[in-house]
């Protein structure tokens, strides 16, 4: 067994060297040993986590159970909780190993029964994902997606067209994917394809220097868009069936799937386009988009493995027959009252059907990924167990007596502000909601303001993860590509400069203006 060295590209073989042969005590003590630099900042934030502990623990204590105060087991939540984010932000470990872990201790501690640990695995919302991606899975498969795609980045030769095109496709697949990563993987020979035919093709320097910028300024627009158009649809990230969850077990109402469509959808289309004209004027020159450029439908056919030209195939036409008779069964809910997770059960049916859909069974549920269905139903029975055992509750509390605020306006600004701000201590974004939801659901009321409105706000403020390649899936699938090159971490501080603060802006104007209008109102 072989080992390369990534730096010098030499090799290494499992042979022992005649110094590693030696005894302990005839080795040579001279060499110097390889510094090791401690990590100062988990241990920093691990004194911080511990602190914290300690400081519920005590408020539990001297409490001492009266009316309004923080339980023995309401703390425990909390301890557990603050575990679990601590081990989220600052170790390696599997996001559905910690999640499980923790909601296996909740158990232990009574904070939640083995039935209402396990009635998470059967939740509504964890099979409307899993049908979701089986159909995904399907139209994939049919080739229907490739064909849109290569369809609107081939209509223009403005390179601002193109680019402008090219994030409508991507706010498009928001309904025929679900999960921000889902996307990703189906975007990524997308991609691939376009940055090849952008590439190729004689000219003169200053033609083929142009070029490359805006094959550059594509690799940041593709995962950027991704995850701002998440918000568009109910199933467009495991976060929003989380908040949804959460929103109604604190007694409001579950936000539907034509509801969020309604809200989501504009936001994610302007703040997709906003940012792609962000990033256009970041990373290329005015002359870049001056240049004419074409995009050859022979490249990319000759990329995707289902034919992009012609006229569409049966299995295409299906394809788009079922995902439009879905979505609108979806958005009629209230007309035949069906349940969304039916419906999509039986888009499952159907895409699946021998000798009529586009993908056997067996081999999409292969390609669903359980770890992230796991991982949501941990964190949904751990909103729970922060909401019924008052934990949250008594955080809310506490953080509304500290800050001091009393009115709407300021509250709505920290809540969106930290939402934002939160994918540098959570990477995950299921796991964002379920940190700050609860705590936003239980302190809303005492300033007036709508949970649900809040829980929206916050949810769709938490869609901003572009400022390292490990705040998000997407933002690191396309940060390596092999045998290309891409954008930089200093790329991405460099735009979320910018665009952090335009999605709190983004964010809060339509908060206060435009959902009121659609019936979502503070």
């Amino acid at each position: 067994m072989t080992t390369a060295t990534a730096a010098t590209g030499s090799f290494e073989t499992d042979t022992p060297t005649v110094r590693e042969t030696l005894p302990l005590s005839l080795a040579r003590h001279d060499e110097p040993a390889p510094t090791r630099r401690l990590p100062w900042r988990r241990i920093v934030s691990a004194v911080l986590a511990a602190s914290l502990c300690a400081a519920v623990g005590v408020a539990a204590w001297r409490a001492g159970g009266g009316e309004g105060s923080l339980s023995v087991t309401g703390a425990l939540t909390l301890i557990i909780f603050i575990a679990s984010v601590w081990a989220w932000a600052f170790t390696s470990v599997d996001d559905t190993y910690i999640s499980l872990g923790a909601a296996t201790a909740l158990v232990l501690t009574g904070a939640l029964s083995p039935d209402e640990m396990f009635a998470s695995l059967g939740d509504d919302t964890i099979w409307l994902l899993v049908a979701a991606f089986v159909i995904a899975v399907g139209v994939s498969a049919s080739g229907l997606t490739g064909r849109l795609a290569a369809w609107l980045v081939t209509g223009t030769d403005h390179p601002r067209v193109l680019v402008h095109l090219v994030t409508a496709a991507i706010v498009a697949t928001v309904f025929a994917a679900p999960s921000t990563s889902g996307r990703a993987a189906l975007l990524l020979p997308v991609y691939t394809a376009l940055a090849g035919a952008l590439r190729t093709g004689s000219g003169d320097d200053a033609l083929v220097a142009s070029r490359k910028r805006l094959v550059h300024a594509l690799s940041l627009i593709f995962p950027t868009v991704i995850l701002l158009s998440a918000v568009g649809s109910f199933l467009g990230a495991g976060a929003h069936l989380v908040t949804s969850h959460i929103v109604a077990s604190a007694g409001g109402q579950e936000f539907s799937f034509a509801g969020w469509l309604l809200l989501g959808l504009p936001l994610a289309a302007l703040s997709s386009h906003l940012s792609t004209e962000l990033i256009v004027r970041l990373f290329t020159r005015k002359e870049d988009m001056r240049r004419r450029v074409r995009v050859d439908i022979a490249d990319l056919a000759e990329a995707s493995p289902t034919p992009v030209t012609g006229p569409l195939t049966q299995a295409e036409n299906r394809a788009a027959m079922l995902v439009g008779t879905v979505v609108v069964l979806w958005c009629t809910e209230a007309l035949h009252g069906v349940d969304p997770a039916i419906v999509a059960l039986l888009g499952v049916l159907v895409t699946s059907l021998p000798g009529y859909g586009s993908v056997a069974l067996r081999k999409a549920l292969a390609k669903a990924p359980w770890s992230l269905l796991v991982f949501m139903a941990a964190t949904l029975a751990m909103g729970d167990a922060l909401v019924s055992t008052g934990a949250a509750k008594w955080v809310a509390t506490s953080a509304f007596n500290a800050l001091r605020i009393d009115s709407p306006w300021p509250f709505m600004l920290v809540v969106v502000a930290l939402s934002t701000a939160s994918h540098l201590v959570i990477q995950s974004r299921s796991a964002r909601s379920a940190v700050l939801i609860p705590i936003v659901v239980a302190l809303a009321p005492a300033v007036g303001v709508n949970p649900a409105a809040a829980a929206f706000a916050s949810t769709a403020a938490a869609g901003f993860c572009h400022t390292l390649p490990s705040s998000a899936k997407p933002v690191a699938m396309f940060s390596d590509i092999e045998g290309m090159e891409t954008f930089s971490p200093n790329d991405l501080r460099r735009l979320s400069l910018l665009l952090g603060p335009l999605m709190v802006a983004l964010v809060m104007a339509c908060s206060a203006w435009l959902w009121p209008l659609l019936g979502l109102s503070w």
